[in-house]
């Protein structure tokens, strides 16, 4: 693996924050190609967080060095496509704290604030193949070199012992940390997965034929919670087609157009705790504006489009089946996996053609909603204006089979030394728990909690349990 040269640091801003913490705003700079730095450069951004501590005795210098020498642990947040939450909202950092670390919040290369991408930013390059080669450089791969070109800037003065750091990665963070065992294992001290043993050996149509099945699973859980919906879901389906064949359409807030496919793409919070109910409360909330004015108020669509939110997190639509893609030879291109499969399964084939599977379906039938999939109706303007413009870029991508490289080194994960710490969810829609088994049994060392008690955002709905199930896993505990 190809050495990194450190990132160049821009800024540094601190300050205090309720709750005592010392944050540190951070600005870096690092090649937008690391193969090619005479390529150009992109910025990130991350913040530092460490306990503000105002002792009776003054702290000496030594003593204030040494504050802010302590070991780092980064967070790799999930999507991919999203940039990190502040660090006194996130469960993480006062844990994390506690036990003697400082925290890094590093947005990724396109997210937050780390040379955001979107569509201007992309179209910018040039024509679709352009686009598409820019879009790129932003997989796990670029992130990991990022990753290791700020460590080696912050600890570049940090005794050697502390000069590795421990990464915590949630969902696709869990992704980026196997990928960072794979190429720069040297730079970290231990790693932390919850949700994110991702399918290492896996193509795309093999992770989508098992998250549909789970995906199934879940939509007969909420029609057995709220059968009341079976009925509610008919309507609510029945009037948007009614509009779009009198070509009125349902104009979004945001310029996108709800149709009967992006409505049963709701599906995405089934996976998550509350999720049944957050669908619920929004079909609840829609068929109560169609009995009280016979049409959706602006309000209601607002808060539709706060579960659809591909159009101002472009990566995370035009990227999300990448994240599976490898240069293997003979590994095929996703070709738009997930529409792919799905079309061919009874419950999901309205993904072909919506108006001739309503037509078919008794109206006593549940209609089924799609879950973490992203398809090429994603891209035709109804989501909204923004991944209408990258719709050739995405076509290109889908049909890539051919990368710069793997993600993944499997040799070097089965000789793995970093200590690793992984819960993996029984019931994850998100992450098949077959295919997390196979991942973790190829990981030498690792230390899985395997539970069917939470469900994929299980770190930021029952963080104490989750963070308590790793730490008694790195620390050893034998009951």
């Amino acid at each position: 693996m190809a050495a990194v040269k450190a990132a160049r640091l821009l800024s540094r801003r601190a300050h205090v924050l309720p709750g005592q913490l010392h944050v540190t705003e951070l600005f870096f700079e690092v090649p937008k190609n690391h193969a090619r730095p005479e390529a150009g450069t992109l910025t990130l951004f991350g913040r530092s967080v460490r306990k503000h501590e105002r002792p009776i005795v003054p702290l000496s210098a030594a003593d204030l060095a040494s504050k802010e020498k302590l070991p780092y642990l980064v967070y790799l947040e999930g999507g991919p496509g999203f940039g990190n939450r502040e660090p006194q909202n996130h469960a993480l950092t006062q844990v994390a704290l506690s036990r003697g670390y400082q925290v890094l919040y590093l947005d990724y290369r396109g997210t937050g604030l780390s040379t955001p991408v979107n569509a201007d930013s992309v179209v910018a390059q040039g024509g679709a193949q352009k686009q598409a080669d820019y879009l790129k450089l932003f997989r796990a791969t670029s992130i990991v070199r990022d990753l290791e070109a700020v460590r080696l800037c912050l600890t570049e003065d940090f005794d050697e012992d502390k000069k590795t750091w421990s990464i915590f990665g949630q969902s696709f963070g869990g992704f980026v940390g196997l990928t960072y065992l794979s190429k720069y294992p040297k730079g970290l001290r231990e790693a932390f997965l919850t949700g994110g043993l991702a399918p290492v050996k896996r193509t795309a149509d093999e992770v989508y034929t098992a998250t549909y099945k789970k995906l199934t699973e879940r939509n007969a859980a909420y029609y057995k919670k709220y059968p009341e919906d079976i009925p509610a879901v008919r309507r609510l389906t029945d009037y948007i087609h009614w509009l779009h064949l009198e070509g009125t359409g349902i104009p979004l807030p945001s310029g996108g157009n709800l149709t009967v496919p992006l409505f049963l793409t709701l599906g995405l919070a089934f996976g998550g705790h509350g999720g049944l109910d957050e669908v619920h409360s929004l079909i609840l909330r829609l068929a109560t504006d169609l009995g009280q004015f016979r049409k959706f108020t602006r309000a209601s669509l607002a808060a539709f489009e706060s579960h659809i939110s591909f159009d101002t997190h472009p990566i995370y639509a035009i990227l999300h089946e990448a994240i599976y893609n490898t240069k293997q030879k003979g590994a095929p291109a996703s070709d738009w996996a997930a529409y792919r499969v799905g079309r061919a399964l009874k419950p999901f084939a309205w993904l072909d053609d919506a108006p001739a599977f309503l037509q078919s379906t008794p109206a006593t039938d549940p209609l089924y909603f799609s879950g973490e999939m992203v398809y090429p109706f994603h891209f035709d303007g109804t989501t909204g204006p923004e991944l209408a413009r990258l719709k050739e870029a995405a076509d290109i991508l889908a049909a890539t089979d051919e990368w710069d490289e793997d993600l993944y080194d499997e040799a070097q994960l089965r000789r793995n030394n970093v200590p690793v710490y992984a819960v993996s969810y029984v019931d994850d829609m998100y992450v098949d728990f077959e295919l997390a088994r196979e991942t973790a049994a190829l990981v030498r060392g690792i230390k899985v909690r395997e539970t069917n008690g939470w469900y994929h955002d299980a770190v930021r709905s029952k963080s104490e349990e989750v963070f308590a199930a790793l730490f008694k896993l790195r620390d050893d505990c034998v009951d």
